[in-house]
Formats: structure tokens, sequence, C-alpha cells
């Protein structure tokens, strides 16, 4: 086994409970991995084989595009579209963090962070 790990993806979202944040939006950082047997890719040296990351960073792009209250359900969409699209995806690990969250102090960020498993699923479509 082996990971594909997509670090500090920045993206501008508008997600939040307040309806502040969905006018306004904020900064967010997003953190990606992807557990995978690589050994195929590793003796191939083909793409078809792996997990592309191009492909992953889209996902990210596309599903924080769409407004969501809670970034848990951000998190769950990010990693269900993975094993959906990604065949060899066995674990996936999502951090979704809000930049400077407007909650009354000086926080740097807060992290919402989900791992699931493809066999937890007999069906990717129950994630």
């Amino acid at each position: 086994m082996g990971i594909i790990k997509l670090t500090n993806i920045r993206v501008y979202a508008y997600h939040g409970c307040l309806v502040e944040e969905g006018k306004i939006g904020s900064d967010y950082r997003v953190d990606v991995s992807v557990t995978a047997n690589l050994q195929p890719s590793a003796t191939s040296d083909h793409l078809k084989d792996t997990v592309d990351y191009v492909l992953v960073n889209q996902i990210v792009k596309e599903e924080m595009a769409i407004r969501s209250k809670l970034l848990e359900q951000v998190c769950k969409r990010i990693i269900k579209r993975i094993f959906n699209e990604i065949d060899i995806a066995e674990e996936a690990s999502v951090e979704v963090s809000k930049i400077n969250p407007p909650i009354g102090g000086n926080v740097e960020m807060v992290t919402i962070a989900m791992t699931l498993h493809r066999s937890d699923y007999s069906d990717p479509t129950q994630l």
C-alpha cells in the first residue's frame, strides 16, 4: 500500500451556518490523503495505475464550490467522490480548515477531519 497526499489546497468558498458566511465567503485549506496499492504504478509507470492527484485536486475544488452549512458534509462529499472516481482508493482522509473563522476570538483556523475506508461500505453510494 501507499499514500498519495495533497497538502494545503487553497480555495475560497462560502460554507458556514451564518448568512454572512454565504455572502462574503472565506479562505479554506484542504488536505487529502488517499491510500491505495501503488505497486502496479511503481512497476508500470502509467498514470492509469495510480491515484491521479490532478483528479483529486479537481474533486476538492468542485466540492468546495458547493455551499454547505457544515464542513463535515463537505469532507464526506469529497471522500464519496474519491471512492466513486478512483477505483484503487482503499482509504481517504480529508481535512477541511476554515482560516480565521468568525468565532469571536483570535483563532488561526478550525479543522474538520474525516477518514473513511472503502471496505466499510458494500455500496459507495451509502457514504
